[in-house]
């Protein structure tokens, strides 16, 4: 009994299921035929997982992003990053970096911000001469700044089942966030310069005169997307607002920034923001009661206990422990969503951490990096599936021009586990 709920759902996985479906059907499993625990009982786990004031925040996020991508806001934000860096080598591939990383401080969501940034920038890269392979990789590696730029829905999600301070887990991602884009940029510099893509196209950027005016006014166009992570960090340190909060005040600026003064939002994009916040949330929260369910069949079982007991009995020492606790995340997140594998994980996984002594916070930011890392990998990866479904390309084309971009990510994972400092700075400046 203690490994059959676990088998049912790697059975699950293997032909195909939904991973919310797997989750639920190894929960379900547990409860119909575990001794003690009444059956009853599955429903009652399903919608405890909705009582958690801190997860508000998400569908609160999803809504604000929705408002302000369809006021324009994204397009003012590629403006801006395409007259920064358009005329340089690879320019519009690190234009789309410099757009997740901005972002960062509206979507809270990788997949969100692939699918926007593969039909906005994606398409006009391969008319100007980059392979859609490449194209793809750019905008699956690029989105995973964005969930670690304030906010994230990692985050919210790892601080509401940890009671980490999700204040102090939205400043960590602030270093690491801007690390990924340097990286990711000077990827970008090598592989164009060594292949010569888009050379043509930026050779005639390059002929185009100053880029002073323009800079400044796609500038002062895209200051409210700019503002947003320093206003969401800043007032969650000095408690004008909760993180949930912040989400309701984004959805309120979104509102008069899209009706009043970029007026570009009607009544049918409203609609069309609460549509696409309704079915996120939805498929977000249908993984979350199931693993909440498949997660107390862990707890039950004592399975995190025996693998904390095991563990510790072998490695003692924080950066071994670290060092298997990344090799277990990066395995996890090629076959689980980032919902899914914290959810299961971080159970076993937290208080593995605070028992030798790793801060919550630092390895609250290396569980949402690893796992969003995840998504760029095969078998499961979503973002891979979701940049390559909008530019047709195949898995296997994808994963030959993503090497350079997976290698880059591995280096930055690794700087972060090393090197604490790099996200717990500018919490502790901030927070103390």
């Amino acid at each position: 009994m203690d490994l059959l709920p676990m088998a049912v759902f790697l059975i699950g996985l293997c032909v195909g299921a939904p991973v919310a479906i797997a989750l639920g059907a190894g929960s379900l499993v547990f409860f119909l035929f575990a001794t003690g625990v009444p059956a009853e009982a599955f429903a009652q786990k399903l919608q405890s997982s909705f009582g958690s004031f801190p997860l508000l925040a998400i569908p609160l996020f999803i809504l604000s992003a929705a408002l302000l991508n369809l006021s324009g806001v994204s397009q003012r934000l590629f403006e801006l990053v395409d007259t920064l860096v358009g005329r340089s080598v690879g320019g519009l591939g690190k234009a789309n970096i410099l757009l997740a990383t901005l972002m960062g401080g509206i979507s809270a969501s990788a997949a969100a911000d692939a699918a926007m940034q593969a039909k906005l920038v994606g398409m006009p890269m391969v008319a100007r001469g980059y392979p859609r392979p490449f194209v793809s990789a750019i905008i699956a590696a690029s989105s995973i700044i964005t969930p670690i730029i304030p906010p994230g829905i990692g985050f919210i999600l790892y601080g509401a089942m940890t009671e980490t301070s999700i204040g102090r887990l939205f400043a960590a991602g602030v270093v690491p966030g801007l690390l990924l884009c340097a990286t990711l940029m000077i990827t970008v510099h090598l592989v164009v310069k060594r292949t010569g893509y888009g050379a043509a196209a930026a050779q005639q950027r390059a002929a185009q005169g100053s880029v002073a005016s323009r800079l400044l006014s796609a500038t002062r166009r895209a200051a409210i997307a700019l503002l947003m992570p320093f206003f969401i960090v800043f007032g969650i340190r000095y408690g004008v607002f909760t993180p949930t909060e912040a989400g309701a005040i984004l959805v309120v600026i979104a509102l008069i920034y899209g009706t009043l003064i970029y007026r570009q939002l009607g009544l049918r994009d409203i609609g069309t923001a609460i549509h696409e916040t309704v079915e996120a949330t939805a498929s977000l929260m249908l993984i979350v009661a199931f693993a909440t369910a498949f997660a107390f069949y862990l707890t039950w079982e004592g399975i995190p206990q025996e693998v904390l007991r095991f563990l510790l009995a072998r490695v003692s020492e924080p950066l071994l422990v670290l060092l298997v606790l990344n090799l277990v995340l990066l395995v996890a997140g090629m076959f689980l969503d980032t919902v899914s594998g914290m959810i299961i994980l971080v159970p076993i996984i937290h208080p593995i951490a605070v028992r030798v002594g790793i801060d919550p916070v630092h390895i609250g930011l290396i569980v949402v990096l690893n796992l969003t890392i995840g998504g760029v990998t095969p078998p499961v990866g979503l973002l891979m599936y979701l940049s390559n479904a909008i530019l047709g390309c195949s898995v296997a084309e994808f994963t030959r021009a993503s090497m350079p971009f997976f290698v880059a990510l591995i280096v930055v994972l690794a700087l972060v586990v090393l090197f604490p400092a790099l996200s717990l700075t500018v919490p502790n400046w901030l927070f103390g």
